[in-house]
Order: C-alpha cells, then sequence, then structure tokens
C-alpha cells in the first residue's frame, strides 16, 4: 500500500480541449458476446526489446512474452514477427467503469459500449492487491509520494533510507498522475520504473505507464466502479462459439501450475454443460489452451444446437450433450 497528499478537491469539470491533449493510447473496442478485440503482429526493428515495445504500444511485458514463446525478448533481431496480443475474453464480473484482472494483470475500462484495455503491475505475493469492489474518489495530478510505515521498513532492513515524503518528479514512483479509491491507501497511478507495467511488482496499488494513467485519470469520473478480480481463467462466448483464455502468473510454468489451471477449467467447462446443455467442445484446442497458459483466447467449441439443419434446437441440443458425454469422460 501506498500513502498520497492528502486533502483533494473532487474532481473539476474538464476544460473542452482537456480530454483532446489527454487522448488514450488504446482503441476503444466493441464488445461481441464476451469477446473484444483482435491478434496483431508486428515485425521488430533491430533495437527493439519486448519492454520498449511494451512501453510505446501499452501491452506488458510478460503478456509479450508468452504471447511469443522461443523469442528473446531483449534482443528478438531484425524483421521478427511477433504477437501482439490484443484480444481478449471479457472478464466475468459487472460490464462497468474499471475491472482490474489481477491474473492476467490487466485493467478493462468499459465505456460508451466498450472497452479499452491497459496493462498494469500488481501487488506481489508478499504484498497482494486486494479483491474489491471499490470506487474512485479523486484524481491526483504531479501526486506526491507519503510512504506508509512498512513500506519505510523494508528499506530501513536493508541498510537504506526512505524519506517521509518524495516530491513530484522523477524519483516519484507514483508517476505523473493518479487516482485514488475508496478501497483505503490503494491507487492506480503512474510509475518511475514502466518495465514493472504488467507484473507482479508493487505493494499492492495498481500501475501503469505515465501515459495511459494521464489519458485515464481525465476520462474516469469520481464514483466509478473499481472491480478487482482473480480470474486466470475466463470463458466467454461469441455468436454461439466458446472461447477460453487461460493465463499462469509468471514467464515459468510448473506441473504444479499446470494442474492448478486443468482444474480450474475443468470445472468452468462443467459448469458451462450444466448451463447450456447444447454445447461441443474440441479436445485438442482446451488442451492446447493450458498447456500454453499464454493469455491467447482460442476458439474451443460452439453451442451446436443453432446448426440444427431443421431447426430442432431440442434434438441438437440432445444429440450434443450425448456426445459431450462421450468426450469430457476422456479427460475431466
Amino acid at each position: 500500500m501506498v500513502g498520497f497528499a492528502g486533502a483533494e478537491p473532487e474532481l473539476p469539470p474538464e476544460a473542452p480541449g482537456e480530454l483532446a491533449d489527454q487522448a488514450p493510447r488504446v482503441p476503444l473496442l466493441p464488445i461481441t458476446g464476451d469477446v473484444a478485440g483482435d491478434l496483431a503482429v508486428l515485425h521488430t526493428s533491430y533495437d527493439d526489446t519486448f519492454a520498449q515495445i511494451g512501453s510505446r504500444l501499452s501491452l506488458g511485458y510478460l503478456e509479450l512474452v508468452k504471447a511469443n514463446p522461443g523469442i528473446d525478448p531483449w534482443l528478438p533481431g531484425e524483421g521478427t514477427l511477433i504477437t501482439l496480443p490484443r484480444q481478449y475474453v471479457m472478464p466475468e464480473t459487472r460490464r462497468e467503469g474499471i475491472v482490474v484482472n489481477l491474473a492476467e494483470y490487466r485493467l478493462y475500462y468499459f465505456r460508451d459500449g466498450g472497452v479499452e484495455v491497459y496493462p498494469v503491475g500488481v501487488g506481489t505475493d508478499d504484498n497482494p492487491s486486494p479483491l474489491t469492489d471499490a470506487e474512485v474518489t479523486m484524481r491526483l495530478e504531479s501526486p506526491a509520494w507519503y510512504p506508509p510505515a512498512s513500506i519505510r521498513a523494508e528499506y530501513t532492513a536493508r541498510g537504506e533510507y526512505l524519506p517521509r515524503m518524495i516530491p513530484p518528479g522523477p524519483e516519484n514512483p507514483l508517476g505523473t498522475h493518479a487516482l485514488a479509491l475508496s478501497e483505503a491507501g490503494y491507487l492506480i497511478h503512474g510509475t518511475n520504473k514502466g518495465f514493472g507495467v504488467g507484473m507482479q511488482v508493487s505493494h499492492g496499488c495498481f500501475r501503469m505507464y505515465n501515459a495511459d494513467i494521464a489519458g485515464l485519470a481525465f476520462s474516469v469520473a469520481k464514483g466509478t466502479s473499481v472491480q478487482v478480480v482473480d480470474q486466470p481463467v475466463k470463458l466467454g462466448l461469441n455468436d454461439g462459439e466458446i472461447w477460453l483464455e487461460v493465463h499462469r502468473g509468471e514467464e515459468e510454468y510448473s506441473e504444479q501450475d499446470r494442474s492448478v489451471l486443468w482444474q480450474q477449467v475443468s470445472e468452468r467447462l462443467e459448469q458451462l454443460r450444466e448451463e447450456m446443455p447444447g454445447v461441443e467442445i474440441q479436445r485438442e484446442a482446451v488442451e492446447l489452451a493450458v498447456d500454453q497458459a499464454d493469455g491467447i483466447p482460442r476458439l474451443i467449441g460452439e453451442h451446436v444446437a443453432r446448426l440444427a439443419a431443421d431447426g430442432s434446437e431440442a434434438d441438437a441440443a440432445a444429440s450434443s450433450d450425448q456426445n459431450n458425454n462421450n468426450f469430457l469422460q476422456l479427460w475431466f
């Protein structure tokens, strides 16, 4: 947790040209069913790194690493084709205001019928970010940082000195802007260490690139909902298609982590099957999603009732349910 400058006036109305100067760096994506965006690709330049690409394109370092296995993130090389993971299954929660999914290190901002998606740094295992249903209480520009006693104690234990207040500027870890939350002591803020965006690095707050929080801070109103969830497995539908997105927490992927995700995927698919009997799941696609756990949505099946030639949904659903029973026994 971090402290911040005290009393701040309520969010003032923006001047007509103010928002134009703080235009978001990410697109407002239309949501189709439970899915938004599309994968994209980029040919790297000889001096590119994933950290630089992420900072430039508003993507997290780790999401680029996971989406591009086998490519050196510090020396991808001239003309290397990399995947930009800009397709998303929506978190399973209310689609309003801000939603932070800790498991994928992303912030979703729902507005005007669409969604903007940003990478965020979140709390470590020792200092986790809170699961909460909060709201924005104020906007802070050029915030000063008042480190809480716990963080000052950490510095002291390492033999380092941390002052009681760090003024705005390049040494301030809150960056250029921040949004204070009703969850006491927590902020969505910028950073003077951009490499940590999209990773577990903070004492519980949510770090964004300065260029992203500068725009978001002027777009989000006081009272905006802020939900924080932890969903490494996301399942969504789009016109009868079933999409699965699975996230491992780190660059390395242990067998224990794999087993945990298998169990979560199994439970979620069983729940889907109970809610929607007329589904057909492709085993190979599910296996690939869990084996990679790279955060890239994969089409794993469909609601076959919509494919019935004679229009009989009941017959199609019953047939699908029988096929599904035979299939699911193979691996659940």
